[in-house]
């Protein structure tokens, strides 16, 4: 480190230092830099460096360490108040607040001191002649603190009462205390009220909307309103996460996860940051960090996770079960000290309020990366007495009523049944039935357990069912590959119940499933036809003709019979699948649908989601996307609770790009949202999921929510891969990710985002990708003062139009080196430089103007050439410095009113559809010439501009605008001739 020799020498360092990360390193620095003020022997130098190193401090978790060079400060003030200028001044009286609010953090410092310290602030601030506003909002901390309501009452009116002055914290500081306080009070809706302005935007600060978003988190689940809690977490954690000073707002995120069944993702922000669990500066903060790390272990240990290995303090290996315990510790003992300082049982009673807290919701869905909730054994809770147990016959009524009407887990219901029936003497037709569905649960492996039901059933005096399950069997091995085996085996029971049932010695039900179980044979070997997508004619036949056999058997018999019914809507199915296969998509879609309805019909919903997801699939490929949107929400809505994780993931993410590509964002970013938890659920977090999250963060970008969408692309990121996802949504979430990071004002990082996707995109045949993401790549580079980098970029990117033959792209290139040569004042550019990429952008232009024949290129053309000669004549407006000599500003008002002359000329040429661009260069133009003094023919343009918009719209805010401004030059320019 170099030393410092002087006194503007050690601003330029407190500078640079103010700009680095919260933390030790940049307290270490200011410490080193007072080091070097005391070396200047400028008194002023040393003030300066102890408001330095008093501000790194308070903005850090050794806010402990403020008091020592405040009290300095102070005592140099006492005894020389003239080495202080008007701005140390004024920020040694702004500081005054951090030490009571500080002083109220250190439970060590006694009450009387605090109350000692307001009242110093308050003779001080009535000297200096401030406003109160500051002491009794100080006051009203001490006393909201300590719990005497009736004087935070008292101090919080008068504080609200009291002018605002200089020495008032900004609007949104001020609107967050008060907010706080409503929560505090109960008035949740109230607290949110009043942050709503620092929510929208309109008051922030270094640490705001920060606080506002973090306190918000809590009021907004008990509310009820959930989509804005998770927006509020994903938009305010990304502000959090850097700002190592904040870890109360931190606590309040770890809270928010522990509350809304993100346990999960709050270990992952446990992890962040491991210096919380022991960082001693600011005690206050210490308690409320502590106080939710205990509600989140005990939450963990509630789930029956106690035993996981969780982050805690460094040293030691911690589980869930003992960093609960630790934390409680830690945090009751921190609060004990507080209360014994202050005399009441405050901090001690919010303390454990907190800790205690019940989650507020099940589990809302943040759309980010996660490794999904664990699950192990559930915690037993101890009970009464034992359960009651339901007997053998309830047991087996229960699992008839179930099979009998289809429900979903009956297989279960039926297990249930054989446990409990273990060395119990059965009925033969109960053992059927036992067996049949155990032979169901076991898949191939119950292929012989078929057998023993249908032994069963006939001993049992049901022949047709007997062959109802051995037809059940033959369809199981059919399932295995083995359709020719099926089909040998399915023939006798297939002429076996028909003859038993022409007999009447059997009923529909059990013929209707000996002939479903031939046609679904049937059809797997329409789907294992070697021709695939052209079967062939015979083993198309044979199936329609098969399943046409059920439909004529059960049709007229159904009426309250769900079996019957579904074998019906079943038939239809199968018959939908045929017509595809037959490529008769048209006929295929009609069926399903129909298939769908019947299902519904008969009370089976959960049977309809696999038939309509095939419906949507075919209406999206015949461009049929309202009835694909209908199609899905059908399954979802149909598929109800029962449906599996994976596909409910699957339905989501379809419903999601549906409907992005019918421009409703919103509520593609709810599907979307849905469909990455869902794939998190399934253990497909890492290939569906971050598909889902790739969506998710273009949805939510489309919406202008860039926050959101930064920390969900980047979420998406580490498990997006070329080789599972393509390089193309690889490309185009890093290509996302940067237009987010630039909307909000992280432009380094946005360029490395760029640069990256460019990288991908270099290797495509198409190149217009790669032109687009290197000229982007550039504007960031631009825009965070890496000049030189920007300036390589735009000739890459530049490079690249020219062998695309991208006329416009070039161009603005050019255009975009002109000014950054201006502006950044490259070396090897310059004002000259700038000149020469200008007038190149021009030549460019001209050139394709004359190669051009299509009228709607040349439009475009002539607009970018009027475009570039109006940006030249800025660039060289602007190019002079207003202390230069009149006659070299002379000189560049000259070359830049021929300029705009020209863009003029040029927009005038493409008619009225130009008037609003030609009339800008009109009025950019006259102020020119009012410049160079020649108000006459300043005013003529200003006319010419009030007579291009007679009888124009005075509702177009364009026309109001440039009308405005032609009456503002005219006016001028007629005083300076009256005069």
């Amino acid at each position: 480190m170099t030393g410092i020799t002087d006194f503007d020498a050690l601003r330029r360092a407190m500078a640079e230092n103010s700009e680095e990360p919260e933390g030790p390193a940049r307290n270490a620095r200011a410490e080193q830099l007072l080091a070097e003020a005391e070396k200047l022997d400028i008194p002023l130098a040393v003030i300066e460096a102890l408001g330095h190193q008093l501000k790194v401090y308070n903005y850090s978790s050794e806010k402990d360490k403020m008091f020592v060079p405040f009290a300095r400060l102070l005592r140099m003030w006492d005894e020389r108040p003239e080495d202080f200028d008007e701005y140390e001044i004024h920020s040694l009286h702004w500081v005054f607040k951090w030490m009571s609010s500080g002083m109220l953090g250190q439970p060590h410092i006694p009450l009387a001191s605090i109350e000692k310290w307001l009242a110093e602030m308050e003779h001080r601030y009535r000297l200096a002649g401030h406003s109160e506003r500051a002491v009794r909002s100080a006051e009203f901390s001490v006393a909201s603190h300590v719990g005497d309501l009736a004087r935070a009452d008292r101090a919080y009116t008068a504080w609200l009462a009291a002018d605002r002055d200089t020495m008032a914290d900004c609007h949104a500081c001020e609107l967050h205390s008060q907010g706080a306080w409503q929560v505090e009070r109960g008035r949740d809706a109230e607290a949110l009220d009043l942050w709503g302005p620092v929510l929208e935007g309109e008051f922030t600060c270094a640490h705001e909307p920060h606080t506002v978003l973090a306190s918000s988190l809590a009021p907004l689940l008990r509310l009820g309103r959930a989509d804005e809690a998770r927006a509020h977490h994903l938009r305010g954690f990304r502000l959090v996460r850097p700002m190592e000073s904040m870890r109360g707002a931190y606590a309040d995120h770890v809270e928010f996860c522990a509350l809304s069944g993100n346990e999960a993702r709050g270990l992952e922000l446990l992890a962040e940051r491991p210096a919380y669990f022991t960082d001693s500066g600011n005690p206050r903060s210490g308690l409320e960090f502590l106080s939710v790390v205990t509600l989140l272990m005990d939450r963990l240990t509630e789930l029956g996770l106690g035993d996981q290995r969780v982050p805690g303090p460094a040293g030691r290996p911690w589980t869930a079960r003992e960093l609960a315990a630790h934390a409680r510790v830690e945090a009751l003992a921190l609060a004990a000290r507080f209360d014994e300082r202050n005399g009441t049982t405050r901090v001690g009673d919010r303390a454990r309020a907190r800790m205690d807290q019940r989650p507020l919701v099940e589990r809302l869905p943040l759309g980010v990366r996660s490794a999904g909730r664990p699950t192990t054994a559930p915690v037993t809770e101890p009970t009464p007495g034992p359960a009651p147990e339901k007997d053998l016959s309830a047991l087996l009524a229960e699992a008839r009523r179930l099979s009998d009407t289809l429900q979903p887990h009956a297989v279960e219901a039926w297990l249930a049944v054989a446990r409990a029936a273990e060395g119990v003497e059965l009925a033969a037709l109960d053992r059927a039935e036992i067996a049949d569905h155990q032979a169901m649960d076991r898949g191939p492996e119950g292929i012989a357990l078929f057998e023993r039901a249908a032994e069963l059933y006939a001993e049992a005096g049901d022949p047709g069912e007997a062959w109802a399950a051995r037809a059940r069997g033959a369809y199981v091995r059919a399932l295995t590959g083995e359709v020719d085996e099926a089909l040998a085996a399915i023939a006798e029971p297939y002429d076996g119940v028909l003859a038993l049932y022409a007999e009447g010695a059997t009923g529909v039900r059990q013929a209707a499933g000996v002939l479903m179980s031939r046609a679904r044979v049937l059809m797997r070997g329409v789907h294992e036809d070697p021709s695939g997508d052209s079967p062939d004619g015979e083993v198309l036949a044979a199936a329609e003709a098969a399943v046409r056999e059920v439909l004529a058997l059960v049709d007229g018999h159904t009426g309250d019979d769900v079996r019957l019914a579904a074998r019906g809507a079943e038939g239809q199915a199968m018959l939908a699948e045929l017509a595809l296969r037959g490529g008769d998509a048209e006929t295929a879609v009609r069926l399903f649908a129909k298939a769908s309805t019947a299902f519904v019909g008969a009370g089976l919903p959960w049977f309809a989601v696999e038939y309509e997801a095939r419906l949507a699939g075919l209406a999206h490929q015949l461009g049929d996307i309202a009835e694909t949107e209908r199609a899905l929400r059908a399954a979802l809505e149909h598929g109800g609770p029962y449906l599996e994780a994976p596909g409910r993931a699957q339905l989501h993410l379809q419903l999601a790009e549906v409907l992005g590509g019918r421009g409703r964002a919103q509520e593609a970013a709810e599907h979307a949202l849905e469909a990455a938890h869902w794939s998190d659920e399934a253990g497909e977090g890492p290939t569906l999921g971050a598909w889902a999250r790739h969506q998710l963060g273009g949805f939510l970008l489309r919406q202008g929510r860039w926050a959101e969408a930064a920390e969900v692309l980047e979420s998406a990121l580490p498990d997006l891969s070329a080789e599972t996802h393509g390089d193309g949504a690889v490309v185009q979430t890093k290509w996302w990710l940067g237009d987010c990071l630039s909307e909000l004002g992280e432009h380094r990082a946005a360029a490395e985002r760029r640069l990256q996707a460019a990288e991908i995109a270099r290797h495509w045949p198409e190149q217009h990708d790669h032109a687009t993401l290197a000229h982007l790549a550039a504007e960031s580079l631009g825009h965070a003062g890496l000049h030189t980098e920007a300036d390589q970029a735009y000739t890459r990117a530049g490079d690249l139009w020219r062998s695309l033959g991208n006329v416009h792209g070039l161009v603005r290139s050019l255009r975009a080196r002109a000014w950054l040569a201006l502006r950044a004042d490259l070396a090897d550019l310059g004002l000259d430089g700038a000149r020469e990429l200008m007038s190149a952008a021009i030549e460019e232009c001209e050139a394709a103007l004359l190669v051009t024949d299509d009228e709607e290129t040349r439009q475009r053309l002539t607009g970018e050439l009027g475009h570039t000669h109006r940006q030249f004549g800025e660039l060289l407006a602007r190019s002079v410095a207003e202390e230069a000599e009149d006659t070299a500003i002379q000189g560049a008002f000259e070359d830049a009113l021929t300029q705009t002359a020209e863009a003029v000329a040029v927009f005038a040429a493409l008619g009225e559809g130009a008037v609003h661009t030609r009339t800008a260069a009109e009025l950019a133009a006259g102020w020119l010439e009012a410049d160079l003094s020649r108000p006459a023919d300043a005013a003529a343009r200003a006319r010419g501009v009030l007579k291009a918009y007679e009888g124009a719209d005075d509702g177009d805010e364009t026309v109001r605008a440039r009308r405005a401004e032609a009456e503002q030059l005219l006016q001028l320019m007629e005083e300076q001739t009256d005069k």
